[in-house]
């Protein structure tokens, strides 16, 4: 056996661990999940690094999962599945909506919900509102897939705080889609998942039969309760009809959940969402289709009464947040 490998400081908060002389070096993005719990995924490479005023940003080659962008040592998307997530994020606000036209995408700065909107023939004009211009400008310099989309005349892409572009804006909207981080405690958009924002910014900017999406966080049989719960019983404050859905993220080791809400019912079945997604949809989507999207809102046992029995409101004062961050390193 080689050596022990000795750790080498890199940048922006990763490390690795570059092996002695004569022995293979190994690397491996690692995620603190809990204090006691770490995820590790293999690594080629990192491809590259930025640092902004709000963040640090990574796009890592991962052997499993290709591409993987990473923000605050926070894995966002994967190349191999970044679909699931960001095909149940677009496509089931934008379906349940009778006719969607305009869309304000809040954060989004990968691109990957902007291309997803732009498949709905619908769509006349799409907002994306993200607070990092170095993320947008890694983005699409680096995730040729998303290319297209940032190229659009249908996209206006704006740099700032979402709750200040909203609030300053007089149009109103169709659809607005919370594509932002996790709320992190001192990240940049925790706020944006709070009753006041829903209620006195966000809500008065969407239209009388509108829709609001988020994702929501991890929605597992033991995540569920860091934020996804909390989410769901805050815009039940807010909006008359409230539906959580969830699906599986492979490359996020676990169940992921979305919230829905509008002042109007969701009362789409399966064979009309799929009339709507011929109908509406260029191109095929890989993972969204009818009957998943009814089942995906039907939760476990243990999940469903979370979300009736919570209790918790997110406030400014009163916010709760996702544990942990990552690192590149090497074991």
């Amino acid at each position: 056996m080689g050596e022990a490998a000795e750790d080498v400081y890199v940048a922006n908060g990763y490390h690795s661990h570059q092996a002695k002389e004569g022995v293979d070096e190994c690397k491996w993005y690692e995620e603190e999940i809990d204090d006691d719990l770490k995820l590790s995924y293999a690594l080629n490479s990192v491809l590259h690094r930025g640092t902004s005023k709000f963040q640090d940003i990574a796009l890592l080659d991962t052997k499993h999962f290709g591409k993987a962008l990473v923000i605050d040592g926070k894995m966002q998307s994967t190349e191999m599945d970044e679909f699931i997530y960001h095909e149940c994020l677009i496509h089931a606000a934008l379906l349940c909506h009778p006719n969607p036209k305009t869309v304000f995408i809040m954060g989004g700065g990968e691109g990957s919900a902007a291309r997803e909107v732009l498949k709905h023939s619908t769509i006349h004009r799409v907002v994306m509102c993200d607070i990092d211009q170095e993320v947008v400008d890694f983005c699409r310099k680096y995730l040729t897939a998303n290319q297209e989309a940032f190229a659009s005349d249908k996209l206006c892409l704006v740099i700032n705080d979402a709750k200040v572009e909203l609030d300053k804006r007089e149009e109103k909207y169709d659809v607005i889609v919370g594509d932002l981080a996790d709320p992190v405690e001192g990240g940049p958009c925790y706020q944006l998942y709070t009753k006041s924002f829903y209620e006195q910014v966000l809500k008065p900017k969407l239209h009388h039969d509108g829709i609001f999406v988020t994702q929501a966080g991890p929605a597992g049989v033991l995540t569920h309760k860091e934020v996804f719960s909390s989410i769901y019983n805050t815009l039940k404050h807010v909006f008359r009809y409230v539906l959580a859905y969830t699906a599986h993220v492979p490359s996020f080791v676990d169940t992921w959940g979305w919230v829905m809400a509008s002042d109007q019912p969701f009362t789409l079945n399966a064979q009309q969402i799929d009339e709507r997604i011929n109908e509406r949809i260029t191109g095929e989507l890989l993972y969204l289709n009818g009957k998943f999207l009814i089942s995906a809102t039907t939760m476990n046992k243990s999940v469903y009464q979370s979300l009736l029995n919570e209790t918790h409101v997110y406030t400014e004062e009163n916010a709760r947040f996702i544990h942990g961050h990552g690192r590149a390193c090497c074991a």
